[in-house]
């Protein structure tokens, strides 16, 4: 496999970490498992056909799958790869865990933790890189079902050693990491799992990965040109709604054009993208009473918290979050609501390439489905916003996939 580390993505969403693994050049997918078409479609475009990334298998049908029905269907074929798989990345879907959310311990997205334990007991790759939301590592309220937290469930589940020894175990190492303190333009902490098969462990140790990858992170953010920090205004300034043209995917929007790039941060994610109008950089329809309610919010609201009463009551706001955004700092951890947030200088909330640019995206990933969705559509529908919203941010993917192939080594 020209001597690239081999991996599967599981939960892959719209694929910001195997983004970051193919940023890397020593990593190559074998293949992926995501349930949502609209998120699927996104990977298949940019990382399957366009780039080649995965040595997709026969056996497996090239689109969106339940990690469920793989273990059920594909049982012997998952068996099979024992000893051919480097790595296995991803972690389950985090809603219910969310403190941005309800955190509903028994929500069904949680037991997916199960389906993914059962996967890795099938496939024994040799690390597992795991990565969930801070509430991971938080005991619910009422704890009926794990009696502690998810994260130590994980991590006792997957050091367990049966006895037949068919199933080796993992030395496992769990620790929050907030993205922003590796360049990426969002202060969002993540609880980041990092497992290392027995058999192997003697030689190296999950804590290494902890240790290298804050020792290295100024060695490689300075290698890529830009500062160990990256504001908002470094990611999105040459974005600004200056010139605008019709919206090439929808034709009743419009959508901006690049400006000059301000910052190193922009030139290094535009790369050699030769579009003149950048991808899903369509503007938000707002009437001319938002506008004239976001220009006062940024007038008078303090930066990069949520509004206060007396400007909620004053446009008899109910939304429990809107928050007016700071250009010199990193972002809040951005969600999957994009009118959670009002643009730093402009009267408007974000576009879809603005989200990808805060995240970390490169501008040749282009996104693919709906905008945004609504209502009970919510619960089926993954729109743009929320695939980005939902993302690793590729830099730091690339980051762990430089320290995680040095450990393999």
């Amino acid at each position: 496999m020209s001597g690239k580390k081999t991996y599967i993505d599981l939960f892959a969403g719209c694929g910001g970490l195997s983004l970051g693994l193919y940023n890397t050049g020593l990593w190559k997918g074998l293949f992926a498992i995501e349930k949502s078409p609209d998120a699927f479609e996104t990977f298949n475009h940019n990382l399957i056909e366009n780039r080649n990334h995965f040595n997709w298998p026969d056996w497996l049908p090239k689109n969106n799958h339940d990690i469920n029905e793989i273990i059920k269907n594909y049982p012997n074929e998952l068996l099979a790869l024992r000893g051919k798989i480097d790595m296995v990345a991803g972690g389950p879907p985090c809603q219910g865990f969310s403190t941005a959310g309800k955190r509903i311990e028994n929500d069904s997205r949680n037991k997916l933790i199960k389906s993914y334990i059962k996967f890795i007991r099938l496939v024994q790759p040799k690390v597992i890189f795991f990565e969930n939301v801070k509430g991971f590592t938080q005991k619910f309220d009422k704890n009926k079902i794990q009696g502690k937290v998810y994260s130590e469930y994980v991590k006792s589940a997957l050091q367990y050693t049966p006895a037949d020894g068919k199933y080796l175990g993992y030395k496992v190492e769990g620790r929050l990491v907030d993205f922003s303190e590796f360049g990426v333009p969002q202060k969002r902490t993540r609880f980041i799992l990092v497992g290392i098969r027995k058999d192997i462990a003697n030689k190296t140790n999950p804590i290494t990965f902890f240790d290298s990858i804050r020792n290295e992170r100024e060695k490689f953010l300075i290698n890529k040109g830009i500062g160990l920090t990256n504001s908002l205004e470094d990611a999105i300034s040459d974005l600004l709604r200056t010139n605008e043209t019709m919206s090439p995917d929808t034709h009743s929007f419009m959508a901006g054009l690049y400006n000059k790039p301000q910052s190193n941060y922009q030139k290094l994610l535009k790369g050699d993208y030769s579009e003149t109008i950048p991808d899903s950089h369509r503007f938000a329809k707002h009437s001319a009473s938002t506008v004239e309610k976001f220009e006062y919010i940024l007038e008078n609201a303090a930066k990069n918290k949520t509004l206060s009463d007396d400007i909620k009551e004053r446009f008899n706001l109910k939304k429990r979050t809107i928050i007016p955004l700071s250009g010199s700092t990193p972002t809040p951890t951005i969600t999957t609501l994009p009118d959670d947030y009002i643009h730093y200088c402009e009267p408007r909330i974000f576009t879809v390439r603005e989200y990808a640019r805060i995240q970390s995206f490169n501008d040749w990933y282009e996104f693919k489905g709906k905008y945004t969705t609504g209502g009970m559509r919510r619960t089926q529908e993954v729109p743009r916003y929320s695939q980005i919203g939902n993302a690793i941010p590729p830099l730091f993917g690339e980051q762990a996939g430089l320290i995680l192939n040095t450990i393999l080594n």
